[in-house]
């Protein structure tokens, strides 16, 4: 096959600590240990943010999360059910790349860059989509009250309490609401055997989506007996085997050497006490610590990359677009700025060759926060942020939080960003500088006042609704929804 089959595995707050390969000893990862076995690990790949609408946003498009106007959302830091904002239908995603390139292309599990109609996969370039519109903590819990009319209550904390039915879509239709969170990843590794089994003969784009590992965690009952890391080592588990179920899959219909798979997560872990980790990286999920946005990358493609490979280089979600682009035939918009840059030179040799990307920036929402330069951080700004369900900073985010500010950090020597050495190198501080202020022009920068010059807009519709209502009457599944846990 000229064009290969293209599977991007996305996890959802998957930490780099969290899989077998990357130094997890409690979490069983067979399959995915296997697949870097077989093909390329990455050791230094970030996701575009530490929070998981800005990071998918830039992993369609393959831009930096402001440059969509993806910083934040009317104050959240994520999107919202029903809310008016979403990923312009007017930007180019993979999806809507590869399908004028002739492949058929689908997603399944979270989206996440908008519920109205006008922002749902099917406007996007997929031709069809199975899944949550948002993340699993966004639908009702037994604890929940009805509407909510008090108005002394903040408008956003208001609008969590308000939280509709969870919807489970199929391309634009609601097929179920409040759908059983321990069943669902099952039934997502079902419908992506259907769509393999039926697209074995023609190039196909699969974007796997996991639900897990999101707080609530559900997973079946005989992964959790099996874990030796509670409910989270159980949804792990659960992410390897649908990892196994679709390798399986690859090599039944005859087309394994023919399909590039890609491994990731949208943003590190943030339930380092509740099984989670972040290896020996600093901070969590929400943050600009390596913690917050380094996260595993692996890459298979059996015969194309060379196997058990381990690579060094700067890599961000911002370049798989143009990756994928370059080894399909399909096109990166041309009259539009693109972050990503093309990776290929690195998938396909062991051999040390000139990286295509020596840089990096960090956004947590519209602020630049932090730059890396080779194996060089430097730390510009940081800001303390109320959790968006609560209202309340906690004491978890002043200790992530904690640190000197400007601090710069020698990645090479010290992945846990433990010894400031921002005095002992001006000529470092000066060059990230001078790149973090060529940014800010560009892209802007929220904690300095400045509007970058080349952002596009958001997609923004007049009168949304949510996808779904609640119902006293409606026989929801409330027995799954126990956990209270929202993350």
């Amino acid at each position: 096959m000229d064009r290969p089959n293209i599977v991007l595995i996305n996890c959802d707050d998957l930490g780099y600590g969290d899989l077998g390969i990357y130094g997890s000893k409690v979490n069983k990862t067979p399959t995915i240990d296997a697949m870097a076995a077989e093909g390329m690990r990455f050791t230094d790949f970030y996701a575009a943010s530490p929070v998981c609408s800005p990071s998918r946003g830039a992993l369609l498009t393959g831009c930096y999360p402001p440059r969509i106007s993806f910083g934040d959302f009317e104050g959240n830091w994520v999107l919202m059910p029903g809310q008016s904002v979403g990923l312009n239908p007017k930007e180019t995603t993979i999806a809507g790349a590869l399908k004028k390139a002739g492949y058929n292309t689908k997603i399944i599990g979270k989206w996440h860059v908008g519920d109205q109609q006008e922002f749902l996969p099917t406007e996007h370039g997929f031709d069809s989509y199975y899944g949550l519109p948002y993340s699993n903590d966004m639908g009702r819990q037994v604890e929940d009250p009805g509407p909510v009319d008090n108005p002394t209550i903040p408008a956003r904390i208001k609008q969590l309490k308000d939280r509709p039915p969870l919807p489970l879509l199929k391309d634009n239709e609601v097929i179920q609401e409040q759908p059983d969170l321990r069943a669902l990843t099952e039934r997502y590794a079902e419908e992506a055997v259907h769509f393999i089994r039926d697209n074995k003969d023609k190039p196909f784009f699969l974007y796997f989506a996991h639900m897990y590992v999101h707080l609530p965690l559900y997973a079946p009952e005989n992964l959790v007996r099996n874990s030796n890391n509670g409910d989270y080592g159980a949804c792990v588990a659960g992410v390897d085997w649908v990892s196994k179920v679709l390798m399986h899959e690859l090599k039944k219909q005859g087309i394994d050497e023919d399909t590039l798979v890609i491994f990731t997560s949208d943003n590190g872990s943030r339930m380092q006490n509740q099984g989670g980790s972040n290896g020996n990286l600093r901070g969590i999920k929400g943050t600009t610590w390596e913690g917050g946005q380094r996260v595993p990358c692996i890459m298979r493609w059996p015969g194309k990359i060379p196997a058990g490979t381990v690579r060094s280089d700067i890599i961000s979600a911002i370049d798989f677009f143009p990756t994928i682009a370059s080894i399909s035939g399909a096109k990166v918009p041309q009259n539009t700025i693109i972050d990503g840059v093309d990776m290929s030179p690195l998938m396909f040799t062991d051999e040390d060759v000139p990286t295509p990307r020596d840089q990096f920036v960090y956004y947590m929402g519209n602020r630049l926060e932090a730059i890396r330069k080779g194996k060089w951080k430097l730390h510009i700004t940081r800001e303390l942020r109320p959790d968006q369900r609560t209202g309340v900073v906690t004491e978890n985010a002043i200790n992530e939080a904690a640190g000197t500010i400007p601090g710069l950090f020698d990645l090479e020597a010290d992945i846990g960003e433990t010894n400031n050495v921002y005095h002992d190198h001006s000529e470092i501080v000066e060059e990230l500088s001078s790149l973090a202020a060529a940014c800010r022009e560009d892209i802007g920068d929220e904690a300095e006042g400045v509007t970058g010059k080349n952002v596009r807009p958001s997609g923004h519709v007049d009168n949304p609704d949510t996808l779904t209502h609640y119902n006293r009457d409606h026989p929801y599944i409330y027995a799954e929804y126990d956990k209270g846990e929202r993350g």
